[in-house]
């Protein structure tokens, strides 16, 4: 039931950091086995070495195609030279020089990721141009390789993903967009952003007792961008033991990166736990939960908490945590509005680490299009002893089961961003703090707002807290402004009741009113003993 995520050892220019090398090396060999290309299943879904006709339903065709089959595990067989460790798979270096599309100087730029080390499976690459889909050859010149690892000149190697490069943070320089390396795992930016969550294409059984399956987008196809172009559209076709699919990203660079996502999903079996745009992240502490931590930093983390806009109109915010055991939060809803993993802690202050750069981490910020029906939004926390290991997922878990042999759409919009606003007249948390209170069975619990109309507000105002907990007293709740920051503060003093050691878990609630009106997003903590 760990759900981790896949770290690309590859960051701008192969200038990856220490801690996501070391990251990448313990979260993908959890993960197992993963399909390739799977061309030989199904004719239907064959990749040709000759350009074919492309439109909107190719990839979906073949998907259909390939779920009316029995799944067929993939071969993973690579030359010896290629079984390497991480130092010499991050320099097998692609050559810039030859990125697809530098030579026409378009606005996008491809460079593909060499199979090796953990990421053995083949994954199909076309590029498409006026309706026709070229497959993107294969040939070692493409790389630099390092002493001892070079494949044979007439191997037939192939790519275990790629990445975009855009002219994303200065308008003469290509940085990296987005990456899509390792099972259907992938991850964006935003200007000014460095690498941190992921997402995928489907999630199946996290947080489920049992083994976790990982879907793999087995083959791509990638649509030519005109001159001057301002988007780039990517189609992937998605294939597991249970389900295949397919997927077309739109995708928009800019301060907010937006991602407009089509999925269409074939079940060859029921899918009762399914995970709809999943979000991966990492959270190993804060001031919130700082127990056990000794660490000259003030906080270590990809993502702050989970902020949900459901369908009633209410807007959420759930400080993650560190747990002790793994816990699982389901927010039901019907119609949900948007859902996300978001960094709000902006400052490098915040976090004291010229390395790993958190401040710099963007937010993913899930807006549903259409009506998704009923089923909750999930989160699910995972205990960490480390930075290196992703222990977040949040996902949508619909209602009712994918039923096998239908067809299932999910569309929605991605905004990889540093925060997005859904009720702008809402003050919004930008700390939670927990602490020992004066009395040794209490705990003090001090809630930090700013903007919305609370931030007009005259100072001597006379606010309401709206504090309640499921079990146990709360005392002392008051709201107060912060000359320091220009906002508001609430706080509040909890008196657990005795519990038994397997039920000390408490959900904590607490807003500011105005009369009866909120004035602040509704805050929602999973306290623990």
């Amino acid at each position: 039931m760990c759900a981790v995520t896949l770290r690309s050892p590859h960051e701008s220019d192969f200038r990856v950091q220490r801690r996501d090398a070391v990251k990448s090396v313990l979260a993908i060999a959890l993960l197992g086995s993963m399909p390739r290309v799977m061309a030989q299943a199904t004719s239907a879904a064959s990749t040709a070495a000759t350009p074919t006709r492309f439109d909107l339903e190719t990839v979906p065709r073949f998907a259909r195609a390939m779920a009316r089959q029995p799944y067929r595990a993939p071969d993973e067989h690579l030359p010896a030279s290629l079984d390497t460790g991480y130092d010499a798979y991050r320099d097998l270096r692609f050559d810039p020089q030859q990125a697809l599309w530098r030579k026409e100087a378009l606005p996008f730029q491809l460079q593909m990721f060499h199979r090796g080390f953990l990421f053995k499976q083949r994954v199909d690459l076309h590029r498409v141009h006026d309706g026709i889909a070229t497959p993107i050859a294969y040939s070692p010149e493409l790389y630099s390789f390092p002493p001892g690892v070079e494949p044979g000149l007439r191997d037939d190697i192939g790519f275990a993903g790629f990445r975009v490069h855009t002219p994303l943070n200065q308008p003469a320089v290509y940085d990296e967009l987005i990456a899509f390396l390792g099972a259907s795992y992938f991850r964006a930016l935003g200007k000014g952003h460095a690498y941190g969550l992921s997402a995928r294409g489907l999630a199946l059984g996290s947080g489920d007792a049992g083994a976790e399956e990982f879907p793999v987008f087995r083959a791509f196809w990638i649509e030519q961008p005109a001159a001057g172009a301002d988007h780039l559209v990517v189609h992937a076709l998605l294939d597991s033991p249970s389900v295949a699919g397919a997927f077309r990203f739109d995708m928009k660079p800019g301060a907010e990166t937006v991602i407009d996502v089509q999925s269409r999903l074939y079940p060859r079996v029921d899918l009762a736990r399914a995970g709809i745009a999943p979000l991966t992240s990492m959270f190993e502490f804060d001031a919130g939960d700082r127990v056990g931590t000794d660490d000259y930093r003030p906080a270590v983390h990809d993502s702050d908490g989970l902020a949900i806009f459901n369908g009633a109109g209410d807007q959420i915010w759930r400080p993650l945590s560190n747990p002790r055991r793994v816990q699982i939060s389901a927010f039901a809803d019907a119609g949900p509005r948007g859902f996300g993993l978001m960094q709000r802690k902006r400052g490098f202050a915040d976090y004291a680490d010229i390395e790993a750069r958190y401040h710099q981490r963007p937010s993913l910020w899930i807006e549903p299009k259409g009506d998704w029906g009923k089923g909750a939004v999930t989160l699910v926390e995972i205990p960490t002893g480390d930075e290196y290991h992703d222990n977040i997922v949040a996902f949508w878990r619909p209602q009712q089961p994918l039923r096998a042999g239908r067809e299932h759409r999910f569309d929605y919009r991605m905004h990889w961003c540093d925060t997005h606003r859904w009720k702008p007249g809402l003050a919004m948390v930008t700390d939670t703090r927990i602490g020992a209170a004066p009395d040794p069975a209490r705990r003090l619990v001090v809630i930090d707002l700013e903007g919305g109309r609370l931030a007009s507000l005259p100072r001597d105002s006379r606010l309401t807290p709206d504090v309640w907990a499921a079990r146990g007293e709360i005392v002392g709740a008051v709201v107060y402004p912060n000359p320091e920051t220009q906002g508001w503060r609430l706080s509040f003093e909890f008196r657990p009741q005795a519990q038994e050691a397997d039920d000390r878990d408490v959900e904590l609630h607490a807003r500011v009113l105005e009369g009866h009106a909120p004035l602040s997003e509704t805050w929602l903590y999973r306290w623990s003993a």
